[in-house]
C-alpha cells in the first residue's frame, strides 16, 4: 500500500522551532553568562528600581503651575509627556490615514493598473523599511528637537504600515461590486469613491484605530531621541541614572496603553462585522474574556 505523507501545521511549527533553537545555540558563544542573570536582576530591581519614584507626578517648579491644587498633577512631567505622546500619535495617525488611503487605492491591483501598483508598493515599502525611531533621528537632525519631528517620523512610518494593510484589505474585497461597477462603465476614480471605499470602510476604520493604538505605544520610544513625548523624560532620567523615575514613567505608559487597548478593542468591534445578527460586545466582555 502506498501511503501519502501528511504534513500538518503543527509539524511545520515544531520543525521551525527546533531550527530556531539550533540557530540560537550557534549564535551564543558562552551560555555561562546567563548564570548570574537572575541574581543581577534581583539586586538591580531592589537597589535601583523599586520603589518607583512618583515625584514624576509632582508639578514642575518652572514654569510655575497655574492649575488648581486638585489638578496640579497636570503640570507634572509625566502628564505633560503622556499628553504630548497622545497628541503625536493622534495627529500622525490622521495625517497617515489621509496620505495612505489614496496610495492604497493605487497599490491595489483590483483598482489601479499593475504599473501603478508596483510603483506605489515600492514607495510604501520604502516608508516602512526604516523604523519610526530612525525616521525620528533623521527629522530631529533636519528640523530639531520637539513634537513636530515626532509627528513627521510617525506619519511617514504609519503611511507605509497602514498603506499595506489598506491595499491588502481592498484586494480582499468581494469582486461582485467591482464587476458591477465595471459593467456600469464607472471610471477608476468613481469606482474607488463609490464602491471600493464604502465596501472596505469597516476594515479601513478598524485599521486606523489599530494604527493609533500602535503609535501611542511607539510614540513613547521616539521621544528618547528628542522627538517629543514622554520618551524625552524617560531618556533624561536614564541620563541621570534615576531608574526609579524611569520605572514610574514606564508604569504610567503601561496603564495608558492598557486603557487605550481596551477602548480601541471595543471601538474596533463595531467595525469588524456589519451583519445584523452579530451582537456587539458589552464592556464586561471586554474586561472579562469569555463573558457573554
Amino acid at each position: 500500500m502506498n501511503s501519502k505523507l501528511r504534513i500538518y501545521p503543527g509539524h511545520i511549527f515544531a520543525a521551525l522551532l527546533i531550527l530556531a533553537l539550533v540557530v540560537m545555540d550557534r549564535s551564543i558563544d558562552d551560555w555561562g553568562r546567563l548564570s548570574n542573570g537572575y541574581d543581577n536582576f534581583v539586586g538591580f530591581f531592589h537597589e535601583q528600581l523599586w520603589p518607583p519614584d512618583w515625584s514624576v507626578l509632582d508639578p514642575r517648579v518652572y514654569p510655575e503651575c497655574t492649575a488648581s491644587k486638585n489638578l496640579d498633577f497636570t503640570c507634572s512631567t509625566a502628564w505633560i509627556g503622556m499628553v504630548e505622546t497622545l497628541q503625536i500619535a493622534f495627529v500622525s495617525t490622521m495625517f497617515a490615514m489621509t496620505i495612505s488611503l489614496p496610495m492604497a487605492l493605487l497599490a491595489a491591483r483590483n483598482v489601479g493598473t499593475i504599473q501603478t501598483a508596483l510603483v506605489t508598493r515600492f514607495l510604501l515599502a520604502a516608508f516602512r523599511s526604516l523604523p519610526a525611531l530612525i525616521w525620528a533621528i533623521f527629522f530631529v537632525i533636519l528640523i530639531g528637537l520637539g513634537a513636530i519631528s515626532g509627528i513627521f517620523a510617525m506619519t511617514i512610518y504609519s503611511v507605509g504600515y497602514l498603506g499595506k494593510l489598506q491595499y491588502e484589505a481592498i484586494e480582499g474585497m468581494n469582486r461582485l461590486p467591482l464587476e458591477a461597477a465595471d459593467a456600469a462603465g464607472l471610471s477608476r476614480f468613481e469606482k474607488a469613491l463609490h464602491v471600493v471605499i464604502p465596501e472596505s470602510a469597516n476594515d479601513l476604520i478598524s485599521q486606523a484605530i489599530f494604527m493609533f493604538e500602535y503609535n501611542v505605544r511607539h510614540g513613547s520610544v521616539i521621544g528618547i531621541v528628542g522627538a517629543g513625548g514622554i520618551g524625552y523624560y524617560i531618556d533624561r532620567s536614564l541620563f541621570f541614572l534615576a531608574y526609579d523615575e524611569v520605572l514610574a514613567y514606564l508604569i504610567i505608559v503601561f496603564v495608558a496603553v492598557i486603557m487605550i487597548d481596551i477602548i480601541s478593542a471595543y471601538a474596533r468591534s463595531f467595525f469588524n462585522d456589519d451583519r445584523n445578527d452579530v451582537r456587539k460586545p458589552s464592556w464586561k466582555s471586554v474586561f472579562i474574556p469569555g463573558y457573554e
